[in-house]
């Protein structure tokens, strides 16, 4: 049997976030899909039926590394996603959360993805320069995950 060593396939995942104060999009970055994630969609190949449902944010400034699970200093608690169009579009799919006016108030400077409200599996985890969140703010966060 030959085999070709030639043909090379790489899946890599990358992610981009879209934070909007009151309406008005004051920050874009990019993030880290962690180690903790990358396994749970391999476990969806096989049989997790286990979903990403929630949001957090929080004040830390450490850099992202492939090894967190949490977010470095959690502000609030974290808040059910939704998915946009309800399902993945081609290679994509479109997490985001809405954090109301009257919470989550403090100088944001990270943001992660996770299965569940409290522990759970974290997807991805991003550190950007401070979102100033006042009582009377309102902020989303659209977060773009891509296969290609």
């Amino acid at each position: 049997m030959e085999f070709n060593m030639s043909v090379r396939d790489t899946v890599i995942l990358t992610g981009k976030l879209s934070i909007s104060l009151n309406g008005e999009l004051v920050r874009e970055t990019k993030n880290l899909v962690v180690t903790a994630g990358k396994t749970w969609i391999a476990a969806r190949m096989k049989d997790t039926s286990t979903v990403m449902t929630h949001m957090g944010v929080g004040t830390g400034t450490t850099a992202a590394v492939i090894a967190n699970t949490d977010l470095e200093t959690v502000t609030g608690a974290r808040l059910a996603l939704s998915v946009s169009g309800g399902t993945p579009v081609a290679n994509v799919i479109t997490y985001a959360a809405t954090f109301p006016a009257g919470a989550h108030t403090a100088a944001i400077t990270e943001a992660g993805i996770f299965t569940a409200v409290t522990s759970g599996t974290m997807l991805a985890r991003t550190v950007f320069t401070v979102v100033n969140k006042g009582a009377s703010d309102s902020m989303t966060i659209s977060w773009d995950v891509t296969i290609s």
